[in-house]
C-alpha cells in the first residue's frame, strides 16, 4: 500500500486523482476530504491511498 499526499488547486488535485483511477496497475482504496492549506483558500491537500493490483 501507498500513502500520497497532493497538494495544488482543486482542480489540480480533481486532475491527478483521474489518472491515479484510470491507471492500469493500481486500486485507489480510499480519498480523503480536501483540507485547505493554513493562510489561503486557494491550495488544499488530500490524502490517497493506492495498492497495486495482482
Amino acid at each position: 500500500m501507498l500513502k500520497i499526499r497532493l497538494q495544488g488547486t482543486l482542480r489540480d488535485i480533481q486532475w491527478f486523482r483521474r489518472i491515479l483511477e484510470n491507471h492500469k496497475e493500481l486500486d485507489v482504496l480510499e480519498v480523503s476530504d480536501a483540507y485547505a492549506n493554513k493562510g489561503t483558500s486557494k491550495y488544499f491537500r488530500v490524502y490517497v491511498e493506492v495498492e497495486e493490483k495482482q
